[in-house]
């Protein structure tokens, strides 16, 4: 009876998920490090977006609470995800980002203005400024189905044999839509140039991440897609940008898509209009915040020689002063009409709307 039983259950396939980390919370080395510990100048940029990110989060922040912006997300407590993501890519690559990815936009060549406008409510902020962002996509506000536009895009560069991959990050949130699975799916079978960032920061809006799902890992998720898979430190940029600088290099070579959970945690509230004392402790919030990755990475720094409180200070007040006057600029520069929601729908405008069209400029002054 045991052997047929043996015999029925037998073992067809086995999986794991591997965890990468290079630094702990203090910046001490827990693991042999990789090339970028040792690349002075690209760390030192690195942190330097990283701390841009957060200041300029803080001035978003500010103008939607005075009336001057719209809603926006910030990424407080996370940047090593997005800088980590961007340091890795090339040119050539297509980004594909939600609306938490700001600081990696910049990084790749969208100007502050770009954003700023967007974020102020007009589409013509997505009409990237800088040629060398032409490629990448557009801000993504619906949860999850870029991983299908990203498929999508990686579909194009495979079929026209470029030496380039598609990159899509997304939240933890959107590994529960029937987009990202069927962006992991097309991916797999397909064998597509994509590799696939889940910013898993525990919490979708009020959803904390043990409501979300009963998966071990989101990493995981990757393997039902036959697609390689890892999971990350999130707030170890060595880590993620050793991971993603892994996947593409794979990618590129025609070994597939990848899919990396980056494990954080989202210090502040999901957006300006969310409230976030209402549905989790305060304690919890300020343990993850000690866990800081700008604090992670300029320990290292500092502890090899690399960084100084002096250049600390020096830093500040430059990205205040680059801020600043991206921001003066964009406030002093002429509003747009009502017109200008249907201005940035079609190349043509259909006839169906342009009467809605004229009639939107009839009445704008009132």
């Amino acid at each position: 009876m045991q052997a047929a039983n043996a015999e029925r259950d037998a073992l067809v396939a086995s999986f794991e998920v591997r965890r990468r980390q290079y630094l702990d919370e203090e910046g001490n080395a827990v693991a042999d490090l990789p090339d970028l510990a040792r690349d002075r100048d690209l760390l030192r940029r690195i942190y330097r977006f990283m701390t841009f990110s957060r200041a300029l989060d803080a001035k978003f922040v500010s103008l939607q609470r005075t009336g001057r912006s719209g809603t926006y997300a910030p990424a407080f407590g996370q940047e090593a995800v997005p800088i980590g993501v961007a340091s890795a890519m090339r040119r050539t690559d297509v980004f594909v980002p939600s609306y938490r990815e700001g600081s990696a936009q910049i990084w790749r060549g969208v100007a502050i203005g770009d954003l700023l406008q967007y974020f102020a409510g007009s589409e013509r902020g997505q009409a990237w400024s800088a040629p060398s962002v032409q490629r990448d996509l557009p801000i993504c506000i619906t949860v999850g189905n870029q991983a299908l536009h990203a498929a999508g895009v990686a579909a194009a560069l495979k079929y026209r044999a470029e030496d380039a991959a598609a990159v899509c990050v997304f939240g933890d949130g959107a590994t529960s839509k029937g987009d990202v699975y069927a962006g992991i799916n097309v991916a797999g079978v397909w064998s597509l140039p994509v590799v696939f960032v889940v910013t898993n920061n525990q919490w979708a809006i009020s959803t904390p991440r043990t409501r979300q799902s009963a998966a071990e890992t989101l990493a995981q998720k990757g393997i039902a897609g036959g697609i390689a898979v890892v999971q990350v430190d999130g707030n170890d940029v060595l880590a993620v940008h050793d991971a993603v600088s892994e996947a593409l290099v794979r990618a590129r070579a025609g070994g597939g898509a990848t899919f990396v959970e980056c494990v954080t945690y989202r210090v502040q509230d999901h957006n300006t209009a969310d409230d976030s004392t209402r549905y989790r402790d305060a304690e919890e919030v300020e343990r993850h915040r000690a866990r800081c990755p700008l604090r992670r990475l300029r320990a290292f720094m500092q502890r090899s020689g690399m960084w100084s409180d002096e250049e600390e200070r020096a830093l500040a007040l430059e990205i205040a002063q680059e801020i600043d006057a991206a921001v003066e600029r964009h406030l002093d520069a002429p509003g747009e009409g009502p017109q200008a929601m249907f201005d940035h729908l079609y190349a043509e405008l259909p006839a169906a709307y342009a009467g809605q069209r004229d009639e939107a400029v009839r009445h704008g002054d009132g």
